[in-house]
């Protein structure tokens, strides 16, 4: 097994040296810290200083802005001067200018942005000389760096080498990261964001360990992007987000919703709560054999199956069992594993791995209580608590319990559900791929999600790519079946899989025509009356 964290049987931060982002420090001893991003235009300052402001009151202190082209980078000088009129720059939020295609542009913004991401796919000159001109550009005003690898936009070299995979993301990564450390420039952030969930967590776990084998203490940016909206969205982003932190990796995070930005920011808080608590849990069984365990693929727990449960079969709710099923709970032939350890994703990992060292074959169902009267608190609890364990393949049943009142018998199977999902191993309803939205989105994004939603959403299991322009489409919807991109203003172009389908039609027939090209792609099924 490669070592990606500092323990497995004890929540301990990774060792990271700091970085400074204007008023915010990311790493080291400091909590993780939130952040989000605005999806007004970058050209309209008055507009983007207010969703600021919005998000800066919602408790986050970090925002970014996305500069397409010249003009837009230019006018980050504007917004921040506005800011600064307001006493919100710099000593309440720092700004961090998005660059995905020009390095151009990278430059302008370093001149007036506390951070820039870069996507390593845009720095593909042999010498690495563009990249050197960045860190020259910001070693000289104190700006710090992402490096924003994204699991659509791999550059074409790395994925002829490494395909489109998670170990092509990290070398994207690993080989800026050494020209950055030969060029004595510390300031560094890493990020390793996928719409897949599972592929997410496995990119960033080898990351850690690539890093670690090298010495280095880079700080981690967390995210799932195009995670979407509502319950889908919170549950998605705390599974992927939330395996990580258990592990103690992660030093900021931002939560992408199909939201108004400043809706991100109070989900970013209760997990990052959720963890802080974490510390000085109680004891967790020690791991006799991890041999087993497989952290950066996925590799299911073989277990002998009885009735529906382990073996091949999908993980089940508690409640789907029979009375067969129900009877080999209660003699032991399928083992209930509860935990109330703060830590449950050591606690119940440790002790699953000991069966398998054991040659102990039997399934396993997760049961966890919880005593939660807000919705969203019990959503991102369980799904940051449940989630690592179906992304690692130990698990083949759950129960989630709540004595709060928080939700539902519905709500919770439905919550279930979505963390089953979201961990890619029980697909029982339509998967939303959406972005949340930035300065380039070229149409009104949520109305358009809710839209595809109402026609669509009785599709279980096809996955839809909602992207608001061509720059996360249709790299970062590559995991959809079917896809929705803004190509132009008023314009749509739409994709099967990764082929373009229909080029540039009118907004107006677009989803008349997505529904159109999923009868034809023969995934369509008419709604239950």
């Amino acid at each position: 097994m490669i070592e990606f964290c500092e323990s497995l049987e004890r929540y301990v931060r990774r060792a990271t040296d700091p970085v400074r982002v204007g008023c915010t420090v990311i790493g080291g001893e400091n909590p993780v810290a939130v952040q989000s991003m605005t999806n007004t235009d970058t050209l309209d300052t008055e507009g983007c200083v207010a969703q600021i402001g919005r998000i800066v009151e919602a408790g986050g202190p970090v925002v970014r802005l996305t500069a397409p082209g010249r003009r837009e980078g230019e006018n980050l000088r504007a917004i921040r001067d506005a800011l600064e009129v307001q006493g919100l720059w710099p000593g309440r939020v720092a700004l961090v200018a998005d660059i995905h295609f020009t390095p151009e542009v990278a430059m302008i913004a370093a001149g007036y942005v506390d951070k820039v991401r870069i996507n390593p796919g845009n720095y593909n000159d042999e010498d690495g000389g563009k990249l050197r001109a960045l860190i020259a550009r910001c070693r000289e005003r104190g700006v710090a760096l992402r490096i924003g690898v994204n699991h659509g936009s791999l550059s074409p070299r790395m994925v002829d080498r490494w395909g489109d995979t998670p170990r092509g993301m990290v070398e994207s990564a690993m080989e800026m990261l050494r020209t950055c450390r030969a060029e004595g420039f510390a300031d560094v952030v890493v990020s390793m964001k996928s719409s897949n969930v599972r592929v997410m967590v496995h990119a960033y776990r080898m990351l850690a360990a690539a890093m670690r084998a090298e010495g280095m203490r880079y700080p981690l940016h967390l995210g799932v992007t195009e995670a979407g909206d509502g319950a889908d969205g919170r549950v998605k982003s705390a599974v992927g987000i939330g395996a990580l932190l258990a592990d103690g990796l992660g030093d900021t995070i931002r939560v992408s919703l199909t939201e108004p930005p400043e809706n991100e920011i109070p989900v970013a808080l209760e997990l990052t709560g959720y963890f802080a608590e974490r510390a000085g849990h109680e004891p967790v069984e020690p791991i006799e054999d991890a041999s087993s365990y497989s952290p950066c693929e996925y590799r299911r727990r073989e277990t002998d199956p009885v009735g529906r449960v382990g073996g091949a079969n999908v993980p089940l709710l508690y409640g789907e069992l029979d009375g067969e099923e129900l009877s080999a709970v209660s003699d032991g032939r399928i083992v209930l594993l509860e935990s109330g350890n703060r830590n449950p994703v050591a606690d119940w990992r440790a002790r699953i791995l000991n069966l398998s060292a054991r040659g102990d074959r039997r399934p396993v169902i997760l049961r966890r209580r919880y005593r939660e009267s807000s919705l969203l608190r019990l959503q991102v609890r369980a799904a940051a608590d449940f989630g690592p364990l179906f992304i690692d393949g130990l698990a083949d049943g759950i129960l989630i319990e709540n004595d709060g009142g928080a939700a539902s018998p519905e709500e919770l199977r439905e919550l279930a559900l979505g963390i089953l999902q979201a961990a890619r191993v029980r697909m029982s309803k339509t998967e939303y791929i959406a972005c949340p939205g930035c300065g380039r989105t070229l149409y009104d994004l949520q109305k358009t999600l809710a839209a595809i939603r109402s026609r669509t959403s009785h599709l279980k299991g096809l996955k839809i790519g909602v992207m608001g322009c061509i720059v996360n489409g249709p790299g970062e919807m590559a995991d959809a079946d079917y896809g929705y991109v803004g190509s132009g203003r008023g314009r749509v172009t739409l994709y099967k899989g990764r082929e373009v389908v229909r080029r540039a039609i009118p907004q107006e027939e677009a989803l008349d025509a997505l529904v159109d090209l999923i009868r034809e792609g023969g995934d369509w099924t008419e709604p239950e009356r």
